[in-house]
């Protein structure tokens, strides 16, 4: 049987974000520029599994450059 897309309020369910929406929110959410609307929209349609997995890739990716960084200033400033 098919199910019928409208909740009790008589509203349309809220689509998930796909994992490229996902990566734009948490980059988003990690410079910390996102206005409050946006915010609230993105809290009711993140998927949380998308939103933890696209987390920590952001973060170990922020980490590796960092520490790419830090080793081409130690080598451009020692030799």
């Amino acid at each position: 049987m098919k199910q019928d897309k409208e909740n009790s309020t008589g509203q349309d369910e809220p689509r998930h974000y796909t994992l490229l929406q996902t990566m734009k929110a948490v980059g988003w959410g990690m410079l910390g520029i996102r206005r409050n609307k946006g915010y609230s929209e993105d809290f009711s349609r993140l998927n949380p599994l998308h939103l933890i997995v696209m987390g920590l890739l952001a973060t170990l990716v922020f980490v590796l450059v960092l520490v790419a960084a830090a080793r081409w200033f130690i080598g451009y400033f020692t030799s």
